[in-house]
């Protein structure tokens, strides 16, 4: 572990130098690499001289231990401080067993949520409103912000597809197990024999990247521009600001429509797009360590039933941990904290165990 930390402590260094040399900087590309290749390691250096510095101090506490040999009360001092040193160093070696784990990547990025209907018709459009609308919640309790990029209405008030974004540094640590399937027994408000519909909402949580991670050549992007338009035909503008970009490589097709701007428009679409292109470059990366291991919280596949939520019981369960709780109402309004600590712990406890 110490080899490892010392190379760490090294390669820190370097880049702290190398990031303020002009020629580097004036490489912006490469100037931001290093800026991210040296954020990522900061933290675990940082907890690592901390660590260097109470053995240290423990070190020192020892000699002064054997200098009282004949001073009773100065004795009895350096053995309480050298206790406390000592479990000073030990907690900062457990941090740094943790903060050697396999850690993604990806933790400390904005995320893009995409939310689409499934199965259940207009119960499940109603239903993935509501979902946009926790997570929105969540967001604001958090003091997140949040910007919308695409919204597909039904006529009753629904969605049949919806993206957006939730800005903060470790967004997509917090979040990233909500991607899968959502599932909903409740009795829709059209049913008049009050019986319990079934029905499903799909989740994507896509961490936000950028050129540094992913590239694109303009020559593989077909960009069409239309009218954007609400539910029935309503909020109509006359002129054509809504972006559809695809990607034909990979055949991937983002749509934005929520500004009136067209160049604002083009802009957030290209972060969905650098986004769910450099999740597909994650999943083949890790496909292979993925079969090695299934998470306990789950592989983070879209067609996985993840969570459901039950109206009639009152009850929201997640099958991943076999948690449930049992305040779906405080739950919708955003309060699902107690939910994603409980899966970033398990999936925390897994990789720990690993």
């Amino acid at each position: 572990m110490f080899e490892k930390l010392d190379a760490m402590k090294v390669r820190f260094d370097f880049l702290s130098e190398e990031i303020g040399k002009p020629e580097v900087i004036a490489d912006q590309k490469e100037w931001k690499k290093l800026v991210v290749e040296r954020s990522g390691l900061e933290e675990t250096v940082l907890k690592y001289n901390e660590y260097l510095r109470f053995v240290k101090e423990y070190e020192e506490c020892r000699e002064l231990i054997k200098d009282a040999a004949d001073d009773a009360e100065l004795l009895a001092a350096a053995e309480e401080e050298a206790q406390s040193v000592k479990e000073r160093f030990e907690r900062a070696a457990e941090d740094l067993k943790a903060l050697l784990t396999p850690k993604d990547p990806a933790d400390d990025k904005n995320v893009i949520i995409e939310i689409r209907a499934g199965a259940g018709g207009d119960e499940a459009g109603l239903f993935g409103m509501e979902l946009i609308r926790m997570y929105k919640r969540f967001a604001e309790r958090m003091r997140w912000k949040v910007e919308d990029i695409d919204i597909n209405e039904t006529e009753l008030g629904g969605i049949k597809e919806a993206s957006f974004m939730i800005i903060s540094k470790g967004a997509y640590s917090k979040l990233k197990f909500e991607s899968g399937v959502h599932r909903v027994q409740r009795v829709p408000e059209t049913e008049s024999q009050g019986r319990v519909h079934t029905s499903t909402v799909t989740v994507a949580v896509l961490p936000e990247a950028s050129e540094v991670e992913v590239e694109i050549n303009e020559k593989d992007l077909k960009i069409d521009t239309y009218r954007s338009s609400g539910a029935g035909g309503q909020h109509v503008n006359k002129t054509e600001s809504a972006i559809r970009i695809t990607h034909l490589p990979t055949n991937t097709v983002v749509t934005c429509q929520d500004e009136k701007s067209q160049i604002k428009n083009r802009d957030r679409a290209m972060k969905v797009l650098y986004s769910r292109l450099y999740e597909i470059q994650r999943q083949n990366v890790d496909k292979e360590y993925s079969e090695k291991r299934r998470a306990q919280v789950g592989t983070g596949d879209r067609s996985e039933k993840i969570r459901t939520y039950n109206f009639p019981q009152g009850r929201v369960t997640d099958h991943r941990i076999n948690m449930s709780v049992f305040s779906i109402d405080a739950f919708m309004d955003g309060d699902i904290s107690g939910m994603l600590d409980a899966l970033q712990n398990a999936d925390k406890k897994e990789r720990l165990n690993g």
